[in-house]
């Protein structure tokens, strides 16, 4: 009898096998436009926990399908998390030197460079998306999906908030809405797209999303948490920036302690959308307590 796959090793799979996509996806440094192709995977390669498209993958497992163009699907959502990675860091935005443990793109190239970069994969997450599904319809509406979530009233949305509102007008209502849109955004659309594309039913569907939405508030607590407490060599980043910069973090405004506990009843409640789908769903439950339990 085989063992039962664990978390770690599900995870390690995953992240091993979208490098192999990325690489085949992501342009080839060649002709005059080779640096920004340098850059984008300079960006995009050998680095990250890879969460956002491990959650896409393990919930279109969940339902069946783990084909070409569920990967595809997966490569698109880094993409564009990437590229909001490299335009977080440049000095206009948050300024970082550092990102998953290596000089941020802006040091290791320039600004121009790094910011075209950027466009440049968020660019390509749509062409992937775009041939994610033989069912055009459905590829169509995972597009429009990213783009919302991605966008205005997703993750852009989000980053505006935080970048725009004043620290001192900022109370625990606020701070949620802005991560549910920064963080959660993306984290949501992984299982909402592994779901759609795996031709889960509306009802499943719905479920996966709601996990997702608890799961990542839970993770944008526990990154508050390592903010305060964590190591930077582990966590890959600079620590103890959002209190240098006097910023409103859910550590700020409810404490060390009921911050960790806001974390784990969220956690709670994610795996609790998931009961539904029995053993099936243990490797999207034990994705919890890793986004509860990380170092970095």
């Amino acid at each position: 009898m085989s063992s039962p796959v664990t978390f770690k090793d599900s995870l390690a799979k995953t992240a091993q096998h979208l490098e192999t996509v990325l690489d085949d996806v992501l342009p080839k440094p060649i002709g005059h436009q080779a640096v920004v192709a340098e850059a984008m995977r300079y960006a995009a390669m050998g680095g990250g926990k890879r969460l956002r498209p491990f959650l896409l993958v393990q919930t279109a497992q969940l339902f069946g399908a783990d084909d070409a163009g569920i990967w595809r699907a997966a490569a698109a959502l880094e993409c564009l998390h990437v590229y909001s990675l490299v335009h977080d860091d440049l000095p206009c935005m948050d300024d970082d030197d550092m990102r998953r443990g290596k000089p941020t793109v802006h040091k290791t190239y320039d600004e121009a460079i790094a910011t075209l970069a950027g466009d440049a994969l968020l660019t390509l997450s749509f062409e992937l998306m775009a041939s994610s599904s033989e069912d055009s319809a459905r590829a169509l509406s995972m597009v429009k999906a990213l783009a919302v979530a991605g966008g205005v009233n997703g993750m852009i949305g989000g980053q505006v908030i935080d970048i725009t509102v004043s620290e001192d007008a900022r109370d625990e209502a606020l701070i949620t809405e802005l991560q549910n849109l920064k963080t959660g955004a993306l984290i949501e659309f992984g299982c909402h797209a592994g779901a759609v594309l795996a031709g889960a039913s509306g009802d499943d569907v719905a479920r996966v999303r709601r996990y997702a939405r608890d799961m990542g508030l839970a993770f944008q607590i526990k990154d508050d948490i390592l903010d305060v407490e964590g190591d930077a060599d582990l966590v890959g980043k600079a620590v103890g920036k959002d209190a240098d910069l006097g910023k409103a973090t859910f550590v700020s405004i409810l404490g060390l302690e009921p911050a960790r506990e806001m974390a784990a009843e969220l956690g709670e409640r994610a795996k609790s959308h998931l009961a539904p789908f029995g053993k099936d769903a243990d490797i999207l439950c034990a994705t919890v307590d890793f986004v509860l339990n990380r170092t970095h």
